[in-house]
């Protein structure tokens, strides 16, 4: 692939703005509920010729397929079993051609001290939110690359991606590897024209973060603002969306200064450190 990406290099200086996608093909992962269910309704809206769910949750999904109708193709799909991922992909191939956004949403959260972390928990936590992701890009991107200019990839990250939190070891840290593989492939396609956009919000109030607190100025999220946002951050091929605003503030704080000061500043007065104290989760999480 380094070949073709070179080969390809000369021939688009930027990755240009899209309107809509109208007439085009999306894929979605953790499509059933929340933000991902969200995604599907804005790329219909828009006239998609096809959107296809991936979830591993069939009964959400069937119900999801009910309210979006026929275009809506909805696949049962354990994102962590790397060959159905495989075997799904070449489906999507061989009936719908490469996604022209393929948006890597599927997520979970363990809300733990590392040392209550079962092999089980961290083994879901790391293959959901970040080599699933991988290995599902990399089963399209070959094909993504025969026509790329105006392609999408949109990556659900997190700000938990960017800052330290406890009760968020395992989270975090696969959260990290995202961000920093998502952005790196930003470097690698954006001469081609394709699009890569890393999102990083704070808690969204899907459920999935049920009982977190969040920081102080730090509202939990509503999933149509952030979904909305990060929508709109697609078509644009921004690089990284970060939501709130104290995300930004955060991230520049931690980096500018020496970590005891963060603490107290982070974790003392701006609450970082305490917001996943009551955390409950969401009651039909994965396990």
């Amino acid at each position: 692939m380094v070949t073709t990406l070179e080969a390809r290099r000369p021939q688009v200086k930027r990755t240009k703005r899209i309107r809509d996608v109208n007439g085009k093909v999306v894929l979605v992962t953790g499509a059933a509920r929340g933000m991902g269910l969200l995604y599907c309704r804005y790329a219909l809206a828009e006239g998609a010729r096809a959107v296809i769910g991936w979830d591993a949750d069939a009964a959400a999904l069937a119900e999801a397929s009910a309210e979006l109708g026929e275009r809506f193709v909805p696949v049962p799909l354990d994102i962590t079993d790397t060959d159905a991922v495989e075997r799904a992909a070449a489906a999507v191939l061989a009936e719908h051609g490469a996604p022209d956004v393929l948006i890597n949403n599927a997520g979970i959260v363990r809300g733990k001290l590392f040392v209550d972390h079962t092999r089980a928990d961290i083994d879901a936590t790391m293959h959901v939110n970040l080599t699933a992701p991988l290995h599902t890009t990399r089963a399209f991107l070959p094909a993504m690359l025969e026509a790329p200019e105006g392609r999408r990839i949109v990556n659900i990250a997190s700000a938990a991606g960017l800052l330290a939190n406890p009760r968020m070891s395992v989270y975090a840290s696969s959260k990290w590897g995202l961000v920093g593989w998502s952005d790196s492939l930003r470097l690698e396609l954006a001469p081609v024209g394709i699009g890569v956009t890393t999102v990083c919000p704070s808690y969204v109030a899907t459920g999935m973060f049920e009982g977190a607190r969040g920081p102080r100025w730090t509202p939990i999220l509503d999933p149509e603002r952030i979904a909305s946002a990060a929508w709109r951050a697609m078509k644009s091929a921004k690089p990284f969306l970060l939501m709130p605003a104290m995300v930004h503030v955060s991230k520049v704080g931690r980096g500018l200064l020496p970590p005891r000061v963060w603490d107290l500043v982070g974790g003392r007065w701006f609450r970082v450190y305490s917001s996943m104290d009551a955390f409950t989760g969401r009651a039909t999480q994965p396990k």
